[in-house]
C-alpha cells in the first residue's frame, strides 16, 4: 500500500508501489521530514523527560560506563594482566574519551529500532510523518552526548590534553559516526517492529564488534587482527573524531571519507526503505 495523493485532510492508499515514482517518493521524504521536526522536538522532549525522571542516578548513567570501564582497565594494565599499548593521551582519558564515543554510536544504532518499537500503538493509529519518531532519538543521541561532554571537558582539564583549532572538525566527524549508527538501526527497524528478536540481538552484536574497534587500545599497525579492525566500518569514524579533539590530525582521511560516503549513502536507502515498510508493518499490526 502506498500514500498516493492528498486531498485536504484525506490520504487515498493504493497497492501501487513507491517506488515506481522516484521523484514524487523523494519528493514526499523531503516534505514529510519538514513538517516532522514540531512533532520530533514534542517527542524528544517527552523522551528526556521519562528517561531522567524514572533513573535514580539521572544523568549520571552517561558518566558511568566510561568511568567505570576505564578504572577496570587501568586496573588490569598496572597490574600486567594485559598489554594495551602506548596511547597518546593518558590512558584513563583515551578509554574514557573513546567509550563516549561508542555510546554514542550504539545509541545512534539501537535508537531508531527502540523507537519504531515504542511508537507502534501510535503507528496504526495517528497519521503522521514517520520520520518524527527517528528525528526524536537522533536529537536524543546529541543530547545525550552533551551530558557526555561535561565527561570530556573534565578529562581535558584533569589531564592537561592540549587543544587545537582542530577541536572545532570533531563534531563533523561525530555526526558522521552517528549517521553511520542511525543507518543501520533505520535499516533493522522496520524488522525489528515485527520481530522482537532483532532488539534482544544488538547487546549481542555490539559486545564483540566493541573487541574489534579501537576504544580500549590503539589501532593496531600490522597482522591480521589489524586487518580485521581497520575493515571495521566504526574504526576510521570514531578515531578520526578522537584525533581532531585530541591530536589535531586525521590518521586516515581516506578511510574515513569513504566510510562517510558509505554511511550517508546507506542513509538514503535505509529511510527509503523505511518509508515503504512501515505502511505494510502498520497494515500487518491492524490486521
Amino acid at each position: 500500500m502506498r500514500k498516493s495523493s492528498r486531498f485536504s485532510n484525506r490520504i487515498i492508499y493504493t497497492s501501487e508501489s513507491r517506488i515506481r515514482h522516484p521523484l514524487q517518493l523523494f519528493q514526499e521524504m523531503g516534505r514529510d521530514l519538514l513538517a516532522s521536526r514540531q512533532l520530533a522536538w514534542r517527542l524528544l522532549m517527552r523522551d528526556i523527560r521519562a528517561q531522567y525522571r524514572q533513573s535514580m542516578f539521572g544523568v549520571l548513567w552517561a558518566f558511568l560506563p566510561p568511568i567505570i570501564t576505564a578504572m577496570g582497565l587501568l586496573v588490569a594494565k598496572n597490574a600486567g594482566a594485559v598489554n594495551i599499548g602506548n596511547t597518546d593521551i593518558p590512558y584513563p582519558a583515551y578509554v574514557m574519551f573513546s567509550m563516549a564515543l561508542w555510546q554514542t554510536f550504539v545509541e545512534s544504532l539501537s535508537g531508531p529500532i527502540a523507537a519504531v518499537n515504542a511508537a507502534k500503538p501510535m503507528l496504526a493509529k495517528i497519521n503522521f510523518p514517520r520520520e518524527a519518531i527517528i528525528l526524536a532519538k537522533v536529537g536524543e543521541v546529541f543530547f545525550n552526548f552533551g551530558i557526555k561532554l561535561i565527561l570530556i571537558l573534565g578529562l581535558f582539564i584533569w589531564f592537561q590534553i592540549p587543544v587545537t583549532w582542530s577541536v572545532f572538525l570533531a563534531p563533523v566527524a561525530l555526526i558522521h559516526l552517528v549517521i553511520l549508527g542511525t543507518s543501520i538501526g533505520l535499516l533493522l527497524a522496520p524488522i525489528g517492529a515485527l520481530y522482537g528478536d532483532v532488539a534482544k540481538a544488538i547487546p549481542l552484536i555490539v559486545s564483540p564488534w566493541l573487541l574489534l574497534t579501537p576504544v580500549i587500545y590503539p589501532v593496531p599497525k600490522e597482522g591480521l587482527f589489524a586487518t580485521i579492525v581497520n575493515l571495521n566500518p566504526v574504526t576510521p569514524l570514531l578515531v578520526t573524531t578522537r584525533d581532531l579533539a585530541t591530536q589535531g590530525l586525521v590518521s586516515d582521511p581516506i578511510g574515513f571519507w569513504v566510510v562517510s560516503a558509505t554511511a550517508c549513502g546507506l542513509l538514503v536507502i535505509a529511510w527509503i526503505l523505511y518509508r515503504l515498510a512501515i505502511p505494510f508493518i502498520v497494515e500487518r499490526m491492524s490486521a
